[in-house]
């Protein structure tokens, strides 16, 4: 695994603070909060009905982004409770999957469901559709890198 104070170091070394450094444990403790915070930012927390919410609710128009939150907070959806930020993340995640477009209109981003959109929506109506959990789950997974 590379060190990742490698580049930390070299700059270290070229001014005052070249004889700082640091004990094992304290990389340890640095490694570990890095993955913590890596872990808690990611969208790995968002379910397969978190993004179903969200494609039902573009599903009889365009909406802009705080239109979709209100929406899904009147649904009691509470992914993006503490992190609206993060709903934005996942629009354009969808977005670059070709399960969103987006078009800006009154400066406002809209967003609408594709036709590979509506075939997500429409394997949940049937609900008999083996594939539509394993594709949601490849975009769960994505959206967790």
């Amino acid at each position: 695994m590379n060190d990742p104070f490698l580049n930390l170091k070299k700059s270290m070394k070229k001014n005052v603070f070249k004889d700082l450094s640091f004990t094992d444990e304290r990389k340890a403790r640095v490694n570990e909060a890095i993955q913590a915070k890596r872990s808690s930012s990611s969208l790995h927390s968002f379910s397969e009905e978190t993004i179903l919410s969200i494609l039902k609710s573009l599903q009889i128009e365009a909406k802009h982004g705080f239109e979709i939150s209100t929406q899904l907070f009147q649904k009691e959806e509470q992914s993006f409770l503490h992190n609206e930020g993060q709903l934005y993340t996942l629009l354009h995640l969808l977005e670059n999957k070709e399960v969103l477009v987006s078009m800006w209109r009154e400066d406002k981003k809209y967003y609408a469901l594709t036709a590979k959109g509506r075939k997500y929506l429409a394997a949940d109506t049937k609900k008999g559709y083996a594939k539509q959990p394993f594709l949601l789950k490849d975009l769960l997974e994505e959206a967790s890198l």
